[in-house]
C-alpha cells in the first residue's frame, strides 16, 4: 500500500519515464535495423580516371560519392580518395529508384555475354530492410541497367569536371573556357547528370570578373540548363 498520494504520484511517474524510455531505444534500434532503402553504383576500370568510384544514394535523396585511384600515385605516394556529400534532385532519385525496381532491385545476372570492348567493371547494389541484392557487369543490353548506369556516370563526371574547374580556376584560368566548351558538349549529349551539385562554383566563376567573359557565359549556361537562376 502506498503510505500517501504524493508516493504514488512518485512512481507513477518513474513508470512512466522508465516506458519513455524503453520506447526511445526501440525507435533507436529500428532506425539501425530498418535504414533507408538504398542504391550504389560502383565502377572498377584501371585504365580510366578515376580508375574507381562509388556512389550511394538513399530513398530520401541523401548522396555520397567516393573516387580512388588505387594503384596510381603522385609524388611517390597513392592519390589520395576523394570524397562528397550532396542531394541528388527528387527527378532522379525517382528515376534511379523506379529502374532498380523494373529489374527486381539487381536481383539476376544482366551481363552481357558475348564479347565486347572493355569499359570497366560496374557493380549495382540495393539493399533496405528485407532485401539485398547486387549485379556487376561490363556491358548490359537490359534497357534499365543501361539507363541508371548512364545516370551514374553522368553523375561522376560532373564531380569530376567540378574537381578540374577548380583546380583550373585556382591555378590555370585561361584553361577555364576550354573545359567548360567540353562540358557544355557532354551536358547536352547527354553526359552530365546533376549539374546543379556543382552548381556553386559554377557561380563563383560566372561572377569572377578576372576570367574570360565568354567562359563565364558558359558557366552561366550550364547553370541554366541545370535549372538554376
Amino acid at each position: 500500500m502506498f503510505s500517501n498520494g504524493r508516493d504514488r504520484d512518485k512512481l507513477l511517474s518513474l513508470a512512466l519515464l522508465f516506458l519513455f524510455c524503453l520506447s526511445a531505444v526501440a525507435q533507436n534500434q529500428d532506425k539501425v535495423t530498418n535504414p533507408e532503402p538504398t542504391i550504389t553504383f560502383d565502377l572498377l576500370w584501371e585504365a580510366a580516371t578515376p580508375q574507381n568510384y562509388t556512389i550511394t544514394v538513399d530513398s530520401s535523396g541523401k548522396a555520397s560519392y567516393v573516387s580512388r585511384n588505387p594503384t596510381r600515385q603522385v609524388e611517390g605516394s597513392t592519390d589520395p580518395d576523394y570524397t562528397m556529400e550532396f542531394t541528388i534532385s527528387s527527378v532522379t532519385r525517382d528515376r534511379i529508384f523506379l529502374l532498380a525496381k523494373a529489374v527486381d532491385y539487381f536481383h539476376g545476372d544482366f551481363d552481357y555475354k558475348h564479347k565486347v570492348a572493355d569499359t570497366g567493371r560496374k557493380t549495382l547494389m540495393y539493399a533496405d530492410p528485407a532485401r539485398h541484392f547486387q549485379t556487376t557487369y561490363n556491358y548490359s543490353e537490359n534497357k534499365n541497367i543501361e539507363q541508371i548506369t548512364r545516370i551514374f556516370q553522368g553523375i561522376s563526371n560532373t564531380i569530376e569536371h567540378g574537381r578540374t574547374l577548380q583546380f583550373k580556376r585556382r591555378f590555370d584560368k585561361l584553361g577555364l573556357e576550354k573545359e567548360l566548351k567540353g562540358m557544355e558538349e557532354m551536358a547536352s549529349e547527354g553526359y552530365l547528370a546533376e549539374v546543379q551539385i556543382i552548381a556553386p562554383l559554377l557561380q563563383n566563376i560566372v561572377n569572377d570578373t578576372s576570367v574570360l567573359h565568354i567562359a563565364r557565359q558558359r558557366a552561366q549556361r550550364l547553370l541554366e540548363g541545370a535549372g538554376v537562376h
